[in-house]
């Protein structure tokens, strides 16, 4: 399994501590540090959708510009999550067979207990 976000998300951080306290193994990868690419993204947003996977509630999000918000479609969301990805939903947790978004502890439970 890989972890995907940010390392000093509070939300990450919990995944995390759910993952660690579990015994999980997991490989963490974090977007500022190690990137992420398009493909990864348009993946995410083809399984997940992109309205889901684009986090409008984002400090990111709130400073682009009407031009950039307006109209988005995914193409333009993919652009502008791999160029800024804090504008992605934290965390991606990417398993085998499924992908979670965000993070719920009963979730995590239901998917990996």
């Amino acid at each position: 399994m890989i972890l995907y976000g940010i390392s000093n998300c509070d939300t990450v951080s919990k995944a995390r501590r759910w993952l660690n306290e579990a015994g999980c193994d997991y490989q963490f990868h974090d977007f500022r540090k190690d990137g992420i690419n398009s493909d990864q993204i348009n993946h995410w947003c083809d399984q997940l959708g992109w309205e889901k996977v684009l986090n409008r509630r984002s400090t990111s999000w709130r400073k682009l510009s009407s031009e950039q918000t307006e109209n988005i479609d995914q193409a333009q969301a993919v652009a502008l999550m791999a160029e800024m990805p804090t504008l992605i939903k934290r965390p991606v947790l990417v398993a085998e067979n499924w992908i979670e978004l965000g993070f719920k502890a009963e979730t995590y439970q239901n998917r990996l207990g």
